[in-house]
């Protein structure tokens, strides 16, 4: 409604009217205006330069002067957030697509993927979370929130709602708000863009912070529309002087507005049409609203950014059309030298990860099968077998009468019984499983850092999890089998020549790697300290323990006590603390000691060291003699005999740890795999996981950005047809 006369439908001659011809030429500038906006939108999406950029038209304003009621008057519905505590913290775009045919009206959040969503109270509420994700130490962020709106009751505009200015902040926010605010207003009032400045009636437009904005970056005016909220709150005389244009001028000019729909049509689906009747009857009712020059109504308003989108986006047109060009050979020309034209796809990608996976897994399974895991346990065993002969023999003083005794000696019999039942009952099952499934997860953890898995750490994470987790569920069932397995060597123990011959040259081995690791680390300490040095630091330590044992020995021939309680006689050794090695350590008194605690250290070691070697030459002498070539002489040969039971517990335990355990996850784990990538994705997901290859994603974004610069400039070719054959035919 602005008080103009329509012109004449029909002129004098019977030829179409001008207002005929003039709608149809609107119908043509509304379809091309619509196409731009779809460019506008692929645009949107694209890392382009800042000469990329059509119209869009910015809606600004202080805080409660109207801006959210004017922007659900145009749309028809309630959608954007409400409350006290600045809701609009980011910039929404959004964007309106008439659809004619179509009665239904949806939202879309494209950054989100969420789909269709008719109902507005949940547009509403995500607008609200999104917007309430910024915490309020900052309140305001630059990122935008994207809305695209399809209906049929709504114009195509590309419209774009930023916080409000506001006077004083709260305690809560920020003491930089308002300039934040300003800021980011300022940034998207820029040209090309159109400003839609709004106001409130009630409020002294020398006063509007929008106005001031406007004038800012666009002194004339040129591309701002002024939008007067709440006119029902002053006097028509007042309102209407406000519309005039004449205090604060606009190229664009003022309309006025209510936005106020009735309470009875509060619930309906789309509120606009009774919107706009209930405003016609309020400005009707006031005569001065219909005198000529005022604009009032939100239908007024509706067609008027229309044709102001329509008039900013047709002088951007041909001038977008070069830049857009420029960009697309560019992009093309680092296409062809960075990719030679090579096209993918994120589910190629993925196919080719899940290739990747499984032939670097199908290497490493072909790599450890059963003689490799009978090394492993083999290792472990034997290593066991070393502790033991340390532990139980060779620091025996006796051990250097074995060769002499008797094959009737109950001591080394019972003693070779007691070593092979603690090597037999170490808990074989558990252990050997443990260290085959910690081979196992090693060697996955090594996969895992491979290319390409080692670009995608969520999924590496996952396939360690399940790996670990078919290991964990076949772990008890395989430890239980390999234990039940090994009980019968518990008791007894048969083993041939051959395994006895075969025994002897392992262990012979074994000792030798062992005696020349002691030698080399006795060499080590030898180097370290010096000689000399440590000859005398060992002499002193020897010295300390003898005279600790003296004076042990006489403290314990003075002190001893019989105590008698209740008739019963207890027998109480008191004795004196001995001087300990560990004492002379701690001992902090250098000048008495001649010696710092780290060289008495190494001396103990190189004692320990020295004394292994000595046991270990000598058992070396007794496994290569006549003696410990029948496997009947097992007594004078506890290292031989260990070595074999191991070897025989070894040959079991892996056995049954290649059928219960080792299959299954070969079998296993690639299913997973394609568990995992192939039905545990959707195509987003797709898309994300190929995109967290930074070569992947660079690729991926460089064609895309070449298809859609590649659709722009179809459609803008398409465009500029119709833009010219619209010209010639208004011409």
């Amino acid at each position: 409604m602005s008080g103009e006369k329509d012109d004449e439908d029909d002129d004098d001659d019977g030829k179409p009217s001008r207002k005929k011809s003039s709608g149809a030429q609107d119908d043509q500038f509304m379809n091309l205006t619509k196409k731009l906006i779809e460019v506008r939108n692929i645009l949107m999406s694209i890392d382009h330069e800042e000469g990329l950029k059509l119209p869009s038209i910015v809606v600004i304003g202080s805080q409660s002067s109207g801006k959210s009621s004017v922007l659900e008057a145009i749309v028809g519905h309630e959608f954007l957030p409400k409350g006290s505590n600045m809701v609009t913290r980011r910039p929404i775009e959004l964007t309106l697509i008439h659809t004619p045919k179509s009665r239904e009206e949806y939202g879309e959040f494209p950054q989100l993927g969420l789909g269709k969503i008719h109902d507005f109270s949940h547009i509403q509420q995500t607008l609200r979370d999104l917007n309430l994700a910024v915490p309020e130490s900052e309140c305001v962020s630059n990122k935008p929130i994207e809305l695209r709106i399809y209906s049929a009751n709504v114009p195509d505009l590309t419209l774009i709602d930023l916080p409000g200015y506001i006077q004083v902040n709260n305690k809560n926010q920020p003491g930089t708000l308002k300039d934040k605010i300003v800021e980011l207003c300022e940034q998207y009032i820029k040209e090309p863009n159109i400003i839609l400045a709004v106001c409130a009636a009630d409020v002294d437009l020398a006063n509007s912070e929008a106005l001031k904005a406007g004038r800012k970056v666009d002194p004339l005016g040129l591309r701002t529309l002024g939008v007067i909220t709440k006119m029902d709150l002053v006097e028509p005389e007042i309102g209407a002087a406000i519309l005039r244009n004449s205090d604060y001028p606009l190229h664009l000019g003022y309309i006025g507005v209510v936005c106020k729909p009735p309470a009875s049509i509060k619930n309906k689906k789309n509120i606009t049409s009774a919107l706009i009747r209930h405003e016609d009857q309020f400005f009707r009712s006031n005569y001065v609203y219909s005198q000529r020059g005022i604009q009032v109504g939100i239908g007024t308003l509706r067609k008027k950014l229309m044709e102001v989108l329509e008039e900013g986006m047709a002088k951007s047109l041909f001038s977008i059309v070069g830049t857009v060009q420029k960009e697309l050979e560019e992009t093309r020309y680092q296409f062809k030298v960075q990719y030679n034209d090579r096209r993918i796809t994120a589910e190629s990608y993925v196919a080719e990860t899940i290739d990747s996976i499984k032939q670097n897994f199908k290497n490493f399974a072909h790599s450890f099968g059963k003689p490799q895991v009978r090394h492993e346990v083999r290792s472990m065993l034997e290593q066991k077998v070393m502790d033991l002969c340390a532990e139980l023999y060779w620091t025996d003083n006796k051990i250097v009468d074995l060769p002499k005794v008797s094959v009737d000696e109950l001591y080394w019999r019972y003693k070779l019984d007691m070593s092979s039942a603690a090597l037999t009952k170490s808990g074989i099952g558990r252990t050997s499983t443990q260290l085959v499934v910690g081979v196992l997860m090693a060697n996955m953890e090594k996969i895992a850092l491979l290319e390409p898995l080692n670009n995608h750490p969520d999924t590496s994470s996952k396939l360690l999890s399940l790996s670990n987790e078919i290991l964990r569920n076949k772990f008890h069932t395989t430890s239980d089998q390999v234990e039940n397995c090994v009980k019968p060597y518990k008791h007894e123990v048969e083993c041939s020549e051959q395994e006895w011959t075969d025994g002897v040259k392992r262990t012979i081995s074994l000792l030798e790697k062992e005696l020349e690791s002691c030698n080399r680390a006795l060499q080590n300490i030898k180097d370290t300290v010096g000689k000399k040095k440590l000859r005398a630091a060992i002499k002193y330590v020897i010295d300390a323990e003898r005279e600790a044992k003296r004076v042990q020995a006489q403290t314990r021939d003075s002190g001893e006590s019989t105590v008698v309680d209740n008739g019963n006689e207890t027998s109480t050794i008191i004795q004196a603390q001995s001087v300990v090695v560990s004492d002379i350590i701690e001992d902090n008194d250098h000048s008495r000691l001649h010696f710092n605690s780290k060289v008495i250290e190494k001396a103990l070691e190189a004692i320990f060291l020295r004394d292994r070697s000595m046991i270990l030459k000598y058992r070396l002498a007794a496994l290569k003699s006549r003696q410990c070539k029948s496997s009947e002489n097992k007594q004078y040969c506890p290292e031989a005999f260990l070595n074999m039971v191991a070897e025989k517990l070894a040959y079991t335990a892996v056995m049954f740890i290649q059928v219960e355990l080792l299959n299954e996850f070969f079998f296993q784990f690639p299913r997973e795999v394609d568990n995992l990538l192939v039905y545990g994705m959707n195509k987003n997901q797709i898309l994300s996981f190929a995109k967290e290859n930074p070569k992947i994603r660079k690729h991926l974004e460089l064609q895309e950005k070449k298809r859609k610069l590649e659709e722009v400039m179809e459609k803008l070719n398409y465009i500029s047809r119709d833009a010219n054959g619209w010209l010639g035919s208004a011409n």
